[in-house]
């Protein structure tokens, strides 16, 4: 495993080939061999068959006669002639041998068996050889026709050297268009190496895809995705840090200014008191600009909920409301929840849900004069949390919700990340956001799902 880790994609697929040739070429060696030492037998064999039957139309009684020679001349003085071919001899039913073919015939031993093929050696020879025995019509002579397996073998030998030769050839020229082919197939991976090696570390162009192989394509778009959330990030990152500077800029000049006047107020313990008051609520306010602006960026950062579960939503409202009702009486401000669909469930993030509900709460107490009244009202495809205040301007209300946006005339200290959270919550339990001035005053903003 190791090795073939170290090895090139390419140098292992020509690896990968070269083995998987040489084992289709072995395997179809084998198989061409069986195939042709079995047809070559069954032509051989009807070839010994017919030079029998040959044999036994001869008129054999002729072959008796003294002047007869008993061995066949030789006549063949041109060409190739294999005496393993064939040979043959002619017996009486006693074991004489009346003919032979002057060659490896008269070496045939004698055998009276039964009629057909049958396997044996020749006289002083260990060669095997195969055997045909058949007998004349009047029963006066047997005729057998011998063929040396060895001659076969050699034969079927031949013809599957000579159809399998041209393939082993032409295996080393096949492994050479195959490099080139690889070579050719695999420079997109090379260039791709190459491209992301000089890409520079906050580039966010797309790789290109085009003339990449299909195999390669989802590998570039994981890396174009991959990009394009790396880049995204680092936009939330500058865009958290830019708006971090900015925002945190004020309260801390704030900051800096009611320490120096509770500094130069050490001979006057009542604007010392005022500044250290003053001090302390800027304190809060830029803790509490810090808390949003980390929950803001830690919101950008989520592209999906996890520990989702069905929540009650009559239950999560009211435990938003009690957690709210304590800070809402010092406030002077009534908070009354409306169920009018207790069964209500719906799939979400209980602690994201928990602060979306709280920071609507908090910004009704926070807007709304004394005396006031907050009415969270749930209903069965939506839940409204609205106040008696003083409303938002028509000019204003489209740019509600924007990030650091207040509309102007505000007397209440605030950083303008409240409903910027709300939205971004609601984007990722795919609920929809509406900010509207009530008909009878006040200012309402409703969830639906």
């Amino acid at each position: 495993m190791k090795l073939t880790q170290r090895l090139s994609l390419k140098l292992r697929l020509t690896l990968l080939f070269l083995v998987l040739s040489l084992a289709a070429w072995f395997a179809a060696s084998i198989v061409a061999w069986h195939q042709t030492t079995d047809k070559l037998d069954k032509l051989f064999d009807t070839q010994q068959m017919l030079f029998a039957k040959r044999l036994l139309t001869m008129d054999l009684d002729e072959i008796r006669a003294p002047a007869r020679m008993r061995e066949v001349p030789k006549k063949a003085k041109h060409g190739h002639l294999d005496d393993d071919a064939l040979a043959f001899a002619i017996y009486t039913p006693d074991g004489k041998m009346v003919l032979n073919d002057g060659e490896n015939g008269r070496d045939i031993p004698y055998h009276y068996r039964r009629e057909g093929f049958d396997n044996g050696r020749l006289d002083d020879d260990n060669d095997e050889w195969r055997f045909l025995w058949l007998t004349s019509p009047d029963g006066k002579y047997r005729v057998v026709v011998g063929q040396e397996r060895e001659y076969r073998q050699e034969m079927a030998l031949d013809v599957v050297r000579s159809q399998l030769t041209p393939w082993l050839v032409a295996l080393p020229v096949m492994l050479l268009l195959l490099i080139v082919l690889l070579s050719r197939e695999l420079w997109p991976l090379k260039k791709l190496a190459h491209t992301l090696r000089a890409r520079s570390p906050d580039a966010t162009d797309r790789l290109a895809t085009h003339g990449v192989p299909v195999e390669v394509r989802p590998l570039l778009d994981a890396l174009n995705h991959l990009f394009a959330r790396t880049q995204a990030m680092m936009a939330r990152e500058r865009r958290f840090t830019s708006d971090a500077a900015h925002e945190l800029r004020s309260p801390l000049t704030a900051l800096k200014v009611q320490t120096e006047v509770a500094q130069l107020s050490l001979d006057d313990p009542e604007a010392q008191a005022k500044a250290l008051i003053q001090l302390h609520a800027g304190i809060d306010r830029a803790t509490r600009l810090v808390e949003q602006l980390l929950t803001l960026s830690r919101l950008d950062s989520l592209e999906s909920l996890e520990d989702v579960g069905s929540l009650n939503m009559a239950d999560l409202l009211q435990s938003a409301v009690m957690d709210s009702y304590h800070p809402a009486q010092q406030a002077g401000i009534e908070m009354r929840l409306n169920i009018n669909a207790p069964q209500v469930t719906r799939p979400g993030q209980q602690l994201l849900l928990s602060l979306l509900v709280r920071n609507l709460l908090d910004n009704a107490v926070r807007y709304s004069p004394r005396g006031s009244v907050v009415d969270v009202t749930l209903d069965s495809r939506s839940f409204t949390v609205r106040d008696n205040g003083p409303g938002i301007a028509p000019d204003a209300l489209a740019r509600i919700g924007e990030r650091f946006y207040r509309p102007p005339g505000q007397e209440q200290t605030g950083s303008g990340l409240g409903l910027s959270i709300v939205k971004r919550i609601a984007a990722l339990h795919r609920m929809t956001v509406t900010l509207s001035n009530a008909p009878d005053g006040g200012f309402a903003v409703t969830l639906g799902w």
